[in-house]
Protein backbone atom coordinates (compact mmCIF):
# COMPACT_ATOMS: atom_id res chain seq x y z
CA UNK A 1 0.00 0.00 0.00
CA UNK A 2 1.11 3.83 -0.70
CA UNK A 3 1.22 7.10 0.92
CA UNK A 4 -2.45 8.71 -0.48
CA UNK A 5 -2.44 11.36 1.59
CA UNK A 6 0.91 12.84 4.07
CA UNK A 7 -0.24 16.01 6.21
CA UNK A 8 2.70 18.20 7.05
CA UNK A 9 2.32 20.95 10.21
CA UNK A 10 -1.02 21.98 8.93
CA UNK A 11 -1.59 25.69 10.67
CA UNK A 12 -5.05 27.61 9.94
CA UNK A 13 -5.27 31.17 11.29
CA UNK A 14 -8.18 33.25 12.02
CA UNK A 15 -6.91 36.58 13.32
CA UNK A 16 -5.86 35.55 16.49
CA UNK A 17 -7.71 32.20 16.85
CA UNK A 18 -5.60 29.33 15.88
CA UNK A 19 -8.35 26.58 14.28
CA UNK A 20 -5.79 24.22 13.16
CA UNK A 21 -2.98 23.98 15.13
CA UNK A 22 0.20 22.19 13.96
CA UNK A 23 -1.25 18.61 12.63
CA UNK A 24 0.72 15.94 10.89
CA UNK A 25 -0.55 12.25 9.47
CA UNK A 26 -0.56 10.41 6.95
CA UNK A 27 -3.65 8.10 5.33
CA UNK A 28 -2.43 5.03 3.19
CA UNK A 29 -3.82 3.40 0.25
CA UNK A 30 -7.31 1.67 0.92
CA UNK A 31 -7.71 2.80 4.86
CA UNK A 32 -10.61 4.60 6.55
CA UNK A 33 -9.24 7.26 8.67
CA UNK A 34 -11.32 9.27 11.11
CA UNK A 35 -10.45 12.40 12.45
CA UNK A 36 -12.73 11.97 15.90
CA UNK A 37 -13.42 15.18 17.77
CA UNK A 38 -16.08 16.99 19.15
CA UNK A 39 -18.07 20.20 17.51
CA UNK A 40 -15.32 22.96 16.75
CA UNK A 41 -12.49 20.85 17.30
CA UNK A 42 -10.67 21.73 13.80
CA UNK A 43 -12.45 19.02 11.55
CA UNK A 44 -13.76 20.73 8.79
CA UNK A 45 -11.40 23.69 9.04
CA UNK A 46 -9.22 20.69 8.34
CA UNK A 47 -10.59 19.29 5.45
CA UNK A 48 -11.51 22.71 3.78
CA UNK A 49 -7.28 22.84 3.28
CA UNK A 50 -7.15 19.10 2.23
CA UNK A 51 -10.04 19.67 -0.61
CA UNK A 52 -7.97 23.09 -1.83
CA UNK A 53 -11.35 25.18 -0.60
CA UNK A 54 -9.16 27.61 2.34
CA UNK A 55 -5.12 28.12 2.11
CA UNK A 56 -3.23 26.99 4.94
CA UNK A 57 -1.75 29.91 6.79
CA UNK A 58 1.20 27.46 7.64
CA UNK A 59 2.67 23.69 6.77
CA UNK A 60 1.42 21.60 3.54
CA UNK A 61 -0.36 18.39 2.55
CA UNK A 62 -0.08 16.21 -0.53
CA UNK A 63 -2.38 13.91 -2.05
CA UNK A 64 -0.59 11.55 -4.16
CA UNK A 65 2.76 13.37 -3.98
CA UNK A 66 0.35 16.31 -5.35
CA UNK A 67 0.87 19.45 -2.46
CA UNK A 68 -2.30 21.12 -1.86
CA UNK A 69 -1.12 24.88 -1.84
CA UNK A 70 0.81 24.25 -5.44
CA UNK A 71 -0.76 22.02 -7.16
CA UNK A 72 -4.29 22.38 -6.61
CA UNK A 73 -5.74 21.53 -9.52
CA UNK A 74 -4.43 17.87 -9.69
CA UNK A 75 -5.71 17.70 -6.48
CA UNK A 76 -9.06 18.16 -7.35
CA UNK A 77 -9.43 15.81 -9.90
CA UNK A 78 -8.46 13.08 -7.48
CA UNK A 79 -10.59 13.87 -4.56
CA UNK A 80 -14.52 13.86 -3.82
CA UNK A 81 -15.55 15.51 -1.28
CA UNK A 82 -19.05 15.48 1.01
CA UNK A 83 -19.20 18.84 3.02
CA UNK A 84 -21.03 18.96 6.58
CA UNK A 85 -23.69 20.98 4.92
CA UNK A 86 -26.07 19.84 2.29
CA UNK A 87 -24.72 21.06 -0.93
CA UNK A 88 -27.92 20.23 -3.19
CA UNK A 89 -30.39 22.55 -4.68
CA UNK A 90 -34.06 21.71 -3.02
CA UNK A 91 -35.96 22.97 -5.77
CA UNK A 92 -33.90 20.59 -8.39
CA UNK A 93 -34.30 16.97 -8.51
CA UNK A 94 -32.25 14.11 -7.31
CA UNK A 95 -31.87 13.54 -11.15
CA UNK A 96 -31.10 16.96 -11.92
CA UNK A 97 -28.99 17.77 -9.09
CA UNK A 98 -26.24 14.76 -10.14
CA UNK A 99 -26.28 15.93 -13.78
CA UNK A 100 -25.82 19.71 -12.95
CA UNK A 101 -22.65 18.50 -10.53
CA UNK A 102 -21.78 15.70 -13.16
CA UNK A 103 -21.37 18.89 -15.55
CA UNK A 104 -19.07 21.20 -13.49
CA UNK A 105 -16.72 17.82 -13.12
CA UNK A 106 -16.40 17.54 -16.69
CA UNK A 107 -18.94 14.70 -17.32
CA UNK A 108 -21.43 14.98 -20.53
CA UNK A 109 -23.77 12.50 -22.47
CA UNK A 110 -23.35 9.11 -22.14
CA UNK A 111 -20.79 8.94 -19.54
CA UNK A 112 -22.70 11.45 -17.21
CA UNK A 113 -25.73 9.75 -17.59
CA UNK A 114 -24.45 6.33 -16.88
CA UNK A 115 -22.39 7.14 -13.98
CA UNK A 116 -25.81 8.85 -12.45
CA UNK A 117 -28.11 6.53 -13.16
CA UNK A 118 -24.85 3.94 -11.14
CA UNK A 119 -25.23 6.54 -8.11
CA UNK A 120 -28.53 6.97 -7.92
CA UNK A 121 -28.81 2.78 -7.63
CA UNK A 122 -26.00 2.25 -5.43
CA UNK A 123 -27.29 5.42 -3.08
CA UNK A 124 -31.22 3.28 -3.35
CA UNK A 125 -33.16 6.09 -4.82
CA UNK A 126 -33.31 5.34 -8.38
CA UNK A 127 -36.99 5.09 -7.93
CA UNK A 128 -37.41 8.38 -6.46
CA UNK A 129 -34.84 10.39 -8.93
CA UNK A 130 -37.53 12.67 -10.43
CA UNK A 131 -38.58 13.84 -7.04
CA UNK A 132 -37.78 17.18 -5.46
CA UNK A 133 -34.72 17.63 -3.15
CA UNK A 134 -37.37 18.99 -0.84
CA UNK A 135 -39.54 16.48 -0.28
CA UNK A 136 -36.69 14.60 1.18
CA UNK A 137 -36.60 13.12 4.31
CA UNK A 138 -33.02 14.64 5.50
CA UNK A 139 -31.21 11.27 5.45
CA UNK A 140 -32.10 10.97 1.46
CA UNK A 141 -30.68 14.81 1.11
CA UNK A 142 -27.72 13.22 2.57
CA UNK A 143 -27.60 10.16 0.69
CA UNK A 144 -27.96 12.28 -2.70
CA UNK A 145 -24.90 14.64 -1.06
CA UNK A 146 -22.78 11.49 -1.31
CA UNK A 147 -23.25 10.34 -4.54
CA UNK A 148 -22.33 14.20 -5.61
CA UNK A 149 -18.75 13.56 -3.79
CA UNK A 150 -18.47 10.13 -6.02
CA UNK A 151 -19.31 11.36 -9.61
CA UNK A 152 -15.87 11.73 -10.48
CA UNK A 153 -15.37 8.33 -9.61
CA UNK A 154 -12.71 10.00 -6.70
CA UNK A 155 -9.41 8.10 -5.36
CA UNK A 156 -9.57 9.74 -2.15
CA UNK A 157 -12.94 10.48 -0.36
CA UNK A 158 -13.47 13.46 2.45
CA UNK A 159 -16.64 12.82 4.31
CA UNK A 160 -17.48 16.08 6.73
CA UNK A 161 -19.69 14.45 9.56
CA UNK A 162 -21.89 12.70 6.87
CA UNK A 163 -24.72 11.42 9.66
CA UNK A 164 -25.33 14.85 11.73
CA UNK A 165 -29.40 15.21 12.17
CA UNK A 166 -30.16 12.00 10.63
CA UNK A 167 -32.65 8.94 11.81
CA UNK A 168 -30.64 6.05 12.64
CA UNK A 169 -31.84 4.05 9.81
CA UNK A 170 -30.25 6.33 7.56
CA UNK A 171 -27.30 6.77 9.67
CA UNK A 172 -27.14 2.87 9.47
CA UNK A 173 -27.51 3.32 5.52
CA UNK A 174 -24.60 5.78 5.36
CA UNK A 175 -22.24 3.57 7.22
CA UNK A 176 -22.72 0.37 5.60
CA UNK A 177 -22.36 2.71 2.66
CA UNK A 178 -19.03 3.81 3.02
CA UNK A 179 -17.43 0.42 4.01
CA UNK A 180 -18.72 -0.84 0.82
CA UNK A 181 -17.07 1.84 -0.75
CA UNK A 182 -14.01 1.31 1.32
CA UNK A 183 -14.35 -2.94 0.38
CA UNK A 184 -14.21 -1.59 -3.23
CA UNK A 185 -10.63 0.11 -2.84
CA UNK A 186 -11.86 3.59 -1.70
CA UNK A 187 -9.57 5.93 0.68
CA UNK A 188 -11.75 7.79 2.75
CA UNK A 189 -11.21 10.48 5.42
CA UNK A 190 -14.18 10.68 7.91
CA UNK A 191 -14.88 13.14 10.23
CA UNK A 192 -16.90 12.97 13.34
CA UNK A 193 -17.49 12.96 16.89
CA UNK A 194 -19.72 10.17 17.49
CA UNK A 195 -17.32 7.32 18.98
CA UNK A 196 -19.37 4.99 17.73
CA UNK A 197 -18.91 5.46 13.99
CA UNK A 198 -15.00 5.87 14.58
CA UNK A 199 -14.76 2.71 16.25
CA UNK A 200 -17.00 1.05 13.67
CA UNK A 201 -14.92 2.37 10.54
CA UNK A 202 -11.90 2.90 11.18
CA UNK A 203 -8.32 1.37 10.66
CA UNK A 204 -6.95 4.47 12.42
CA UNK A 205 -8.21 7.61 14.02
CA UNK A 206 -6.54 10.88 15.25
CA UNK A 207 -8.28 12.54 17.91
CA UNK A 208 -8.36 16.04 17.49
CA UNK A 209 -9.77 19.13 19.81
CA UNK A 210 -8.79 22.67 20.20
CA UNK A 211 -7.07 22.23 16.68
CA UNK A 212 -4.56 20.33 17.69
CA UNK A 213 -4.03 16.45 16.81
CA UNK A 214 -3.93 14.77 20.57
CA UNK A 215 -3.53 11.34 19.57
CA UNK A 216 -3.08 8.78 16.45
CA UNK A 217 -2.93 5.23 15.58
CA UNK A 218 -5.17 1.92 15.73
CA UNK A 219 -7.86 1.57 18.18
CA UNK A 220 -6.52 -0.81 20.15
CA UNK A 221 -3.55 1.26 20.41
CA UNK A 222 -5.24 4.63 21.19
CA UNK A 223 -7.11 2.47 24.25
CA UNK A 224 -3.94 1.02 25.73
CA UNK A 225 -3.67 4.55 26.59
CA UNK A 226 -5.99 4.31 29.18
CA UNK A 227 -4.43 0.81 30.80
CA UNK A 228 -7.36 -0.96 32.44
CA UNK A 229 -9.87 2.00 32.84
CA UNK A 230 -13.16 2.04 32.73
CA UNK A 231 -15.69 4.40 31.78
CA UNK A 232 -19.18 4.31 33.93
CA UNK A 233 -21.82 6.39 32.65
CA UNK A 234 -25.03 7.25 34.93
CA UNK A 235 -28.03 8.20 33.46
CA UNK A 236 -30.13 10.68 35.29
CA UNK A 237 -34.10 11.88 34.42
CA UNK A 238 -34.22 15.25 32.35
CA UNK A 239 -34.91 17.11 35.52
CA UNK A 240 -31.55 15.76 37.35
CA UNK A 241 -28.46 18.27 37.31
CA UNK A 242 -25.55 16.61 36.02
CA UNK A 243 -23.01 18.99 36.50
CA UNK A 244 -23.78 19.19 40.19
CA UNK A 245 -23.22 15.63 40.26
CA UNK A 246 -20.57 15.91 38.15
CA UNK A 247 -19.09 17.99 41.05
CA UNK A 248 -19.80 15.86 43.92
CA UNK A 249 -18.62 12.53 42.32
CA UNK A 250 -15.28 14.45 41.32
CA UNK A 251 -14.05 13.83 45.26
CA UNK A 252 -14.83 10.38 45.59
CA UNK A 253 -11.88 8.06 45.77
CA UNK A 254 -11.35 6.42 42.28
CA UNK A 255 -12.72 8.75 40.45
CA UNK A 256 -10.25 9.99 37.50
CA UNK A 257 -12.25 12.03 35.73
CA UNK A 258 -16.33 13.06 36.35
CA UNK A 259 -17.97 14.67 32.97
CA UNK A 260 -21.48 16.05 32.60
CA UNK A 261 -23.29 16.06 29.30
CA UNK A 262 -27.11 16.17 28.34
CA UNK A 263 -29.08 13.98 31.37
CA UNK A 264 -25.57 11.69 31.72
CA UNK A 265 -22.46 11.85 33.83
CA UNK A 266 -19.71 9.98 32.46
CA UNK A 267 -16.93 8.81 35.16
CA UNK A 268 -13.28 7.44 34.15
CA UNK A 269 -12.01 4.94 37.11
CA UNK A 270 -9.96 1.95 37.41
CA UNK A 271 -12.98 -0.12 38.69
CA UNK A 272 -16.36 0.41 37.72
CA UNK A 273 -17.83 -2.14 40.14
CA UNK A 274 -16.10 -1.35 43.01
CA UNK A 275 -16.91 2.46 42.62
CA UNK A 276 -20.80 1.96 41.77
CA UNK A 277 -22.14 1.67 45.33
CA UNK A 278 -19.92 4.86 46.66
CA UNK A 279 -21.71 6.89 43.75
CA UNK A 280 -24.77 5.28 44.34
CA UNK A 281 -24.81 6.60 47.87
CA UNK A 282 -23.56 10.39 46.57
CA UNK A 283 -26.60 10.36 44.53
CA UNK A 284 -28.44 9.69 46.95
CA UNK A 285 -27.27 12.14 49.61
CA UNK A 286 -28.26 14.78 47.06
CA UNK A 287 -31.24 13.49 45.64
CA UNK A 288 -30.37 13.18 42.91
CA UNK A 289 -31.93 9.91 40.97
CA UNK A 290 -29.79 7.31 38.55
CA UNK A 291 -32.36 5.90 36.20
CA UNK A 292 -29.64 3.34 34.87
CA UNK A 293 -25.79 2.64 34.53
CA UNK A 294 -23.62 1.35 31.68
CA UNK A 295 -20.32 0.32 32.35
CA UNK A 296 -17.96 0.27 29.50
CA UNK A 297 -13.99 -1.33 28.47
CA UNK A 298 -11.82 1.03 27.56
CA UNK A 299 -12.99 2.69 24.31
CA UNK A 300 -12.21 5.95 22.36
CA UNK A 301 -14.99 7.68 24.42
CA UNK A 302 -12.56 6.94 27.43
CA UNK A 303 -9.53 7.95 25.73
CA UNK A 304 -10.71 11.51 25.01
CA UNK A 305 -11.90 11.82 28.43
CA UNK A 306 -8.36 10.47 29.62
CA UNK A 307 -6.62 13.11 27.77
CA UNK A 308 -8.74 15.99 27.37
CA UNK A 309 -10.18 16.13 30.95
CA UNK A 310 -14.20 16.27 29.39
CA UNK A 311 -16.57 14.47 27.54
CA UNK A 312 -16.37 14.23 24.31
CA UNK A 313 -19.55 15.97 23.34
CA UNK A 314 -19.30 18.73 25.84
Amino acid sequence: MGTVLEVRNLVKKYGSKTAVDDISFDIQEGEIFSLLGPNGAGKTTTISILSTLFPPTGGDAAVFGHSVTKEPMEVKRMIGVVPQEIALYDDMTALENLNFWGEMYGLTGKALKTRVQELLEQIGLADRAKERVKTYSGGMKRRVNIAVGLLNKPRLLFLDEPTVGIDPQSRRAILDSVKALNKEGMTVLYTTHYMEEAQELSHRVGIIDHGKLIALGTQAELTAQVGEMDTLILHLGENEDPEHLSQALKALPGVLQANPSDHEVALVTPSAEELLASVVSRANELGIKIHSVDMREPNLEAVFLHLTGRALRD
